[in-house]
């Protein structure tokens, strides 16, 4: 698993983008918000993107004013590989 997705914090923004598809960079961060119940520091959380479009995780555009976010191929398969092996530390037998 590559490094940039071992924090929570990027491993919620790729389950966030994988239901969207695409969001804006100020819904993750309320999304996120309202699910840590509590304010994310801006330049930490836009640090957080930022690093993860440099990883190729994520990819941006502009529309308008914001930035919109979604997972690049390579996000999305390091987010099904996390999910697999979850699923495989749950397992009961």
């Amino acid at each position: 698993m590559t490094k940039w997705i071992r924090s929570g914090r990027r491993r919620d923004i790729c389950y966030l983008l994988a239901a969207e598809g695409e969001r804006r960079g100020q819904q993750l961060k309320s999304d996120l918000e309202s699910h840590y119940d509590e304010r994310l520091e801006p330049s930490s959380f836009y640090g957080t993107l930022s690093a993860m479009v440099e990883a190729g995780l994520v990819e941006t555009r502009t529309e308008g004013l914001a930035d919109v976010y979604s997972l690049t191929a390579v996000g999305e398969d390091r987010l099904e590989e996390h999910v697999r092996w979850v699923e495989s530390c749950l397992e009961t037998e």
